[in-house]
């Protein structure tokens, strides 16, 4: 803060050069990242980046989802400008092809090295893996304003195997920016800019580090249950403060993650459907159509009448850092409803349902990411939710991170996938081999020793009745 060693003149008596300059770089830094982030409502949140010899300046997805860095670097009709690989003097191929399938959409390219910067990030450059998208299919985004995707998970879910080492990852390997980044997604409530046809949203991500003038509050940790998505575990899930009451494993069926490039909250089917049913009992002062909840139609109000206070906060108990605590994260209907603005007219503030059903798990996308500040602490493998400051509220209630709340074995939550890898598989099967031959081998002695003793014995005589009743 301003009574450190930056407010002293630098005097005799001051603190070493050495410990200012650091301190200094550290802030200037983060101050250089703050509102770094640009979007549309629904369409995703982009950085700047800089790529290749001279630097060609794209704008780049921010996706915790994935683990491909991949720029467009052919024409497509949603694209403005793309990566032009031949005009770049630092480019390498890396004489390989890779292809990504998404929930939405999908992409192929072909691999690559080429030299990055963040202009509003850390000032360091570096060598990365980049997939030149020479192929997709619902992908890119009409008016979206990006041009391709930084895939900031771990290298386990990377394509086309977990070798190809992903940004961050590089980033670490070749500079000395601290294992630890922090996004502040702010929604369209911030800078509201209505000529752009749907409104733009804005926010911050911070490289290196945690920037304390985004959050109000303390930061509360949930653990990274393993490193290929941000997976995390959800104990419990309250619609206005009433639970759910099912059995905690359905909430991580079969994974819970935290997703920047995802727009919704994603809910396994059993919960999603107990959910929409607390919330449509919740707000039964006004009807709405089936529809709107499987988020297929529009509602509209009057500009300026939104009746919020008619819609629940859903509240996510996350498993503390210590197993036997949880805390909460509460969000308010201003996130988990998106407001549609190039269809409405000015007359009518019009919204999308934006909590839907999922068949991989759950996903904490945008919708609650707004509501918070949330800190990647890879380093201490943990993600870290705190109030934002930039979250959209009303007078009445706001976006909150409360705890700890008391629970046994929260741990016992998390979905064990039942493993069926090929060695397993292998395994099962001599297994199985082994139960057959052990039943097979009495049955041969005994076939065996019935064909024998018929030699012995004519038909006819009484032993060899007594002998078929033994096989019954």
């Amino acid at each position: 803060g301003p009574s450190g060693p930056l407010s002293q003149p630098a005097g005799p008596r001051g603190p070493s050069s050495s410990a200012r300059t650091r301190r200094g770089a550290s802030a200037v830094n983060f101050v250089n990242m703050i509102d770094n982030l640009r979007g549309k409502s629904g369409q995703g949140y982009y950085i700047e980046m800089a790529v290749g010899t001279p630097p060609q300046k794209l704008n780049i997805l921010v996706d915790t989802g994935s683990s491909n860095f991949a720029v467009g670097a052919a024409s497509h009709p949603f694209l403005h400008r793309y990566y032009h690989r031949s005009l770049s003097s630092s480019y390498r191929d890396l004489g390989r092809s890779v292809y990504v399938p998404y929930t939405q959409g999908r992409w192929e390219g072909e691999l690559g090295t080429d030299l990055l910067s963040i202009p509003h990030g850390p000032n360091v450059s570096l060598r990365a893996n980049i997939a030149a998208i020479t192929q997709s299919d619902r992908f890119f985004i009409n008016g979206s304003n990006w041009e391709g995707i930084l895939g900031l998970a771990y290298p386990e879910i990377a394509r086309p195997d977990e070798t190809l080492e992903p940004f961050f990852d590089s980033l670490l390997r070749q500079t000395s920016v601290p294992d630890v980044f922090s996004l502040q997604l702010c929604g369209a409530g911030f800078t509201q800019n209505y000529s752009a046809g749907s409104s733009t949203v804005g926010g911050s991500m911070i490289i290196g580090g945690i920037d304390p003038s985004l959050y109000v509050g303390e930061l509360w940790y949930t653990p990274i249950r393993r490193e290929w998505y941000y997976e995390v575990i959800i104990v419990r899930i309250e619609v206005n403060g009433q639970d759910l009451n099912m059995d905690c494993k359905e909430y991580n069926y079969d994974k819970s993650i935290v997703d920047s490039g995802t727009t919704n909250l994603r809910l396994p089917r059993k919960v999603f459907q107990a959910a929409v049913k607390a919330i449509e009992a919740a707000s039964s002062t006004e009807q709405f159509p089936s529809g709107f909840w499987l988020g297929e139609q529009l509602v509209c109000w009057q500009a300026g009448s939104t009746p919020w206070h008619i819609f629940p906060v859903i509240s996510l108990y996350l498993m503390s850092e210590n197993t036997n605590q949880s805390f909460r994260i509460s969000i308010l209907p201003q996130q988990y409803l998106r407001p549609v603005e190039d269809v409405a007219s000015a007359q009518e503030d019009c919204y999308k349902f934006a909590v839907s059903q999922s068949s991989t798990g759950t996903v904490m996308g945008a919708v609650i990411m707004e509501g918070f500040y949330v800190v990647f602490d890879r380093e201490h493998r943990r993600i870290g939710f705190a109030v934002s400051m930039c979250h959209v509220h009303d007078e009445f209630r706001t976006a909150a991170v409360e705890g700890p709340f008391h629970g046994v074995d929260l741990e016992d939550c998390g979905y064990n996938v039942p493993q069926t890898d090929e060695s397993t598989l292998m395994t099962i099967a001599y297994i199985m081999a082994g139960i057959c031959a052990l039943f097979m081998l009495p049955l041969c002695l005994m076939v065996c020793q019935w064909r024998f003793t018929r030699c012995l014995h004519p038909l006819g005589t009484g032993d060899f009745s007594d002998d078929i009743s033994l096989l019954k």
